[in-house]
């Protein structure tokens, strides 16, 4: 195994890939023919997320999805160097339309915060 590859259906590939833009994250350079499809990079490691159309999602995985905005289907956490980074990232979630759902704040030893992107994705960012 070489890579690891996490896969997110969304519903608006241009507006997900401006919020993620808008946030810090990287988003990589899309070939005009492919529409169904994008890439973040997140991180030093550069872990690889695709942003990809729901249908197109279904397709692959040959499966009906579940709402994320009622249910959570995983916690995807990154690790950043300081609070105020974290604040920083927290403010421009809420500017792109973001919901913060849990606060910066002390959590179990770290300093944490907890968002859903536009398609209810949940995502956790920490202080280490």
């Amino acid at each position: 195994m070489k890579e690891l590859w996490i896969n997110l259906p969304v519903k608006d590939l241009n507006r997900s890939s401006e919020f993620f833009d808008k946030i810090g994250v990287t988003v990589m350079e899309r070939d005009d023919n492919n529409n169904e499809m994008v890439g973040l990079v997140v991180g030093q490691h550069q872990v690889h997320v695709m942003l990809v159309l729901e249908e197109r999602f279904k397709r692959f995985t040959r499966n009906e999805l579940m709402d994320a905005d009622q249910s959570t289907e995983a916690l995807f956490s990154i690790s950043v160097e300081t609070r105020d980074e974290l604040d920083e990232i927290i403010g421009k979630v809420k500017q792109a339309g973001g919901f913060v759902f849990a606060e910066p704040a002390e959590q179990s030893g770290y300093y944490g915060a907890g968002f859903a992107d536009l398609d209810g994705h949940r995502w956790n960012l920490l202080v280490m």
